[in-house]
Formats: C-alpha cells, sequence, structure tokens
C-alpha cells in the first residue's frame, strides 16, 4: 500500500509520514517546500517529489501510484495569510480541488486536513464538527483562511456524495511539537521556545486571556492515520485536539520556566503587527468525543510533557540567531 502525503515535509505532514511508515505503508512526499524542509524526511526512506499541488500535470499521475491521498499541503498561518491573500486562496482551494479530482480518477481515498479556524468566531463551546461557522467580514483578510477551509471541507464532502470518493476530514487544534518552522508559519509554542532559549522577549499578543488547546503533534499525526485509514471514519468530520485550555500568558509563563530564561514577557497591541483590522477568537475549545468513539483518539501527550519534548528538539536542532514573532 501507498500514500501520497502532500505538505510531507512540513512540520505535522512529516510525523505522518513516520506514522505511515510504521504500519508498513510505502510514502510519496509531495511538497514545495515554502514551509517544509527536506531536513524533516532525512533517514525515513520515503519518494520526495518537490512540486505544486496546483499543477494536475504533476498531481494526476503521483495519485495515480497511490491508495491514499492526505492532503496536508497548504498557506497556513495568519502571517502568510496576510502577506499573501490571493496566492493563499489559490493554494488552499484550486489545489484542494486537483487533489480531489485525482483521487477520484484513480479511486483513492482521500484525508483532507483541516482547521479550528472553520468555526471563526463563534461562542458555542466546545466546539462541535456539526456546529456552524461565524466568521467576520470579508474585507479582514485573516478570514480568508477560514473560508478557504470551509470550500475544501464541501469540496471533500461533494466529492464523497456524488463521485464516491471515500474521503475524510480532520480539524486540527493547535499542534506544536519538534519540526516547526520558524521562518514560515510556527506554532506560537514554537516562536515562545524559540524566543525564550534566544534569551529574547517572549511575546503575547494582547493581553494574554485568549485560550488555546495545545496538541502535540505525535498525537495529531496519530488521529490523522486513523481518520485516513480506518473504514468508520469514511464520510466523517474530526476535531483532533487535547480539550484542555490554557491561556497565552500562562503558556509563556510556563515556557520561561520549563526553559530557565530570563527572556522577559512582553504583550504586544495585535494592531501594531497585524494591522488595526484584525481580529482574534478569545477561546478555542474542541469536542473531541465523535474522535474518541469512532477512532478511539484521545490525545495522551500533555503540554508540560510536550514542551519538554519540543524543548529538546529546538536545543538540538532550532538555527542560532534572533527570532521574529509570528
Amino acid at each position: 500500500m501507498r500514500v501520497l502525503i502532500t505538505g510531507g515535509a512540513g512540520f505535522i505532514g512529516s510525523h505522518l509520514a513516520e506514522r505511515a511508515l510504521r504500519d508498513g505503508w510505502r510514502v510519496t512526499v509531495l511538497d514545495n517546500l515554502s514551509t517544509g524542509r527536506r531536513e524533516n524526511l532525512a533517514s525515513l526512506g520515503v519518494d520526495f517529489v518537490e512540486g505544486d499541488i496546483c499543477d494536475e500535470t504533476l498531481v494526476r499521475p503521483l495519485v495515480a501510484q497511490c491508495d491514499l491521498v492526505c492532503h496536508l499541503a497548504a498557506a497556513v498561518g495568519v502571517p502568510v495569510i496576510l502577506g499573501d491573500v490571493l496566492g493563499a486562496l489559490r493554494s488552499n482551494v484550486r489545489g484542494t480541488e486537483v487533489v480531489l479530482e485525482a483521487a477520484a480518477a484513480r479511486g483513492a481515498r482521500v484525508c483532507v486536513a483541516s482547521s479550528s479556524e472553520v468555526y471563526g468566531r463563534s461562542d458555542r463551546l466546545p466546539f462541535r464538527e456539526d456546529d456552524p461557522s461565524l466568521l467576520g467580514p470579508t474585507r479582514v483578510p485573516r478570514w480568508s483562511y477560514a473560508a478557504a477551509k470551509i470550500v475544501d471541507e464541501h469540496l471533500a464532502l461533494a466529492y464523497h456524495a456524488q463521485r464516491g470518493l471515500p474521503a475524510s476530514i480532520v480539524r486540527y487544534f493547535n499542534a506544536y511539537g519538534p519540526r516547526a518552522n520558524l521562518t514560515g508559519y510556527a506554532s506560537v509554542v514554537a516562536v515562545m521556545m524559540a524566543q525564550a532559549l534566544h534569551g529574547e522577549p517572549i511575546t503575547v499578543y494582547g493581553d494574554g486571556s485568549q485560550t488555546r488547546c495545545f496538541t502535540y503533534v505525535a498525537d495529531m499525526a496519530e488521529g490523522t492515520w486513523r481518520a485516513a485509514t480506518l473504514d468508520a471514519a469514511n464520510g466523517g468530520v474530526f476535531n483532533l485536539g487535547r480539550s484542555v485550555e490554557t491561556r497565552i500568558i500562562d503558556l509563556a509563563h510556563l515556557i520561561q520556566r520549563e526553559t530557565g530564561s530570563t527572556s522577559p514577557i512582553v504583550c504586544v497591541p495585535y494592531e501594531q503587527t497585524f494591522g488595526a483590522d484584525f481580529q482574534d477568537v478569545p477561546r478555542r475549545l474542541p469536542d473531541v468525543s465523535r474522535a474518541g468513539d469512532v477512532l478511539g483518539f484521545e490525545a495522551a501527550v500533555s503540554l508540560e510533557q510536550g514542551l519538554r519534548l519540543t524543548m529538546a528538539w529546538h536545543r538540538d536542532n532550532a538555527a542560532v540567531g534572533p527570532v521574529s514573532a509570528a
């Protein structure tokens, strides 16, 4: 059995490649290396292809050789989206359409990676997979990412319903861990940890009262692999996350303590970095009961454990030099 992982040289994608290999699958990775890195795949023994998921002439023959496609390739992260809204929309919508069409032609199963961003500004907590989305106005570019992921999900479910494509969808809630790329998208954990280890101010946007549910990347890869391969997951949408909320200001203090850093914690107004129209989401809390019931999934790594594992990786692998807040 062979799986194609788009975005497989990236943060979550490379961990997913490891997970697939453990089950004896052959792995092909397609990545344009905009944020992914070849080093993430070193010694894994995967077939690597550098290229764009919007390139139909490249994607179709790759998918034709595979039994399963895990589609993780995307433009992601607020700075990336705000820096090139048109490019991000093209990659995140057109790229998904190309992958799904190729999979339908092959009859290959697909798992599409989505995001907790699809819930937008909803205050119906915890977020359940069938809850409605509540996005901000279209003049605010940050919501373009959520809108694109919603379209991706509609496309996958339409291919499933109308073309019989075996498909599942996973919604990620704040993954962190080894291999996050600080030069592109990086989780708040990666940025704060790098700042702490370099002795730079640890940046907190706003007053830090906003909460997130941080999920270690190995747990995220496990949940994704189950959603991609279990028969019961076909046609389903699944929240993947650890349903324990952490305030961002508390995360900063925890990282400061775990790293033994003397870096000060500095609160920065959103508008100073993201502009006057930026809108944040106060809380993100997933209901993960469906993933538990159908996939047998439960995030196993605590935040404290995950931070220690991430810190060890950063000390051994993170590039030296100043870090910019993402």
